[in-house]
């Protein structure tokens, strides 16, 4: 039986990855602080993987054949990583992202072979740092890394949206339900791949022990492209309300989220206001049983079923709505004068 260690394990990706591994009959560990249950059979270390020494010593001589990291990212993680697992692991996975693309790439198509570049997000540069740090040492030193990097992925848990507050998406559906105008950034026409995380775990997990994956990068996403009017008119019918949207220019969304504390410079200009589609080509050649099997009209009617019966996820966030109106209003009142 193979075993793995996932640094992490109750995140939206990572939840969905344990749960197929115990499926696919992995021993199947998992390190974090403990703050969250995990699945029967999970093996849990309860530390915070910040805190080296405290790691080292829990994990003593145990060895693994695929580490994967979900909590990573700086540059500093992944060196504390390689300290802690080279010789103690045959593959060390590591959650990048999508975002780390150049914005915008020369083309739409995405490719693993895409420039990394991203001057918006500090996030994103990060990521690239980090992926750059394990690439050396896999060339030098033979650090049996892998670099994964997904885009968009949601949950039952989760409505996926471009423009929230701080507090997450429940105010938009909010807006929604009370059938108050929701910003959309741009004209709602720039394309976006949204990837349910059961899917993702498919590929993810296709990459975990293969041979093939060692010293590449490989982009996980769905293969369903959708423009953003069609995501919001996508939960607007699920709810079974009119969408009534507002188009905001993402120049200024992340002006004015500057003044209230809202990063919508990264966010949006280092990534969602960016069309891109994504060629998972170089991931199926590997991952073969990988595709699209949750279309978003299904997986947001989960999300929603499941948020709308569950009080604990609509948390309020009277500041987001406040920012909202407040964009609204100025965006009315510039156009009755035009």
């Amino acid at each position: 039986m193979k075993k793995a260690l996932i640094i992490g394990g109750t995140g939206t990706i990572s939840t969905a990855v344990v749960n197929s591994l115990l499926r696919q009959d992995w021993e199947v560990w998992v390190l974090n602080r403990g703050n969250r249950p995990v699945p029967q059979g999970v093996h849990q270390i309860v530390a915070d993987i910040h805190q080296e020494e405290e790691v080292s010593r829990k994990i003593g001589e145990m060895t693994f054949d695929t580490v994967c990291e979900f909590t990573g990212f700086v540059v500093e993680d992944v060196k504390r990583d390689v300290r802690l697992f080279a010789g103690k692991t045959k593959q060390y996975i590591y959650i990048s992202s999508a975002s780390a693309y150049h914005k915008p790439a020369a083309g739409y198509i995405i490719t693993e072979g895409t420039t990394l570049a991203n001057p918006h997000w500090q996030y994103s540069r990060d990521k690239i740092a980090s992926e750059a740090y394990l690439m050396e040492k896999y060339r030098t030193e033979g650090f049996p890394v892998t670099i994964v990097r997904p885009s968009h992925t949601y949950d039952e848990r989760h409505i996926p949206l471009a423009v929230h507050g701080k507090k997450g998406f429940w105010q938009v559906i909010r807006r929604m339900l009370d059938q108050r105008p929701v910003i959309i950034h741009g004209d709602g026409s720039s394309l976006w791949t949204l990837t349910f995380n059961r899917d993702f775990a498919t590929g993810f997990t296709g990459l975990m022990g293969n041979r093939h994956a060692i010293g590449e990068a490989f982009q996980i996403t769905g293969d369903e492209t959708l423009t953003w009017d069609q995501i919001y008119q996508t939960i607007a019918d699920a709810l079974g309300v009119p969408l009534r949207a507002c188009h905001v220019s993402s120049d200024y969304l992340a002006k004015a989220g500057d003044k209230y504390g809202y990063d919508f410079g990264g966010s949006l200009l280092g990534d969602k206001a960016v069309s891109v589609v994504f060629d998972n080509s170089k991931l199926k050649r590997v991952v073969p049983d990988m595709c699209t099997t949750v279309r978003f009209d299904q997986g947001v009617r989960m999300a929603l079923d499941r948020v709308l019966s569950h009080p604990e996820c609509q948390i309020p966030d009277p500041e987001f709505d406040v920012f909202c109106d407040r964009v609204i209003a100025a965006l009315e009142a510039s156009m009755a004068q035009v």
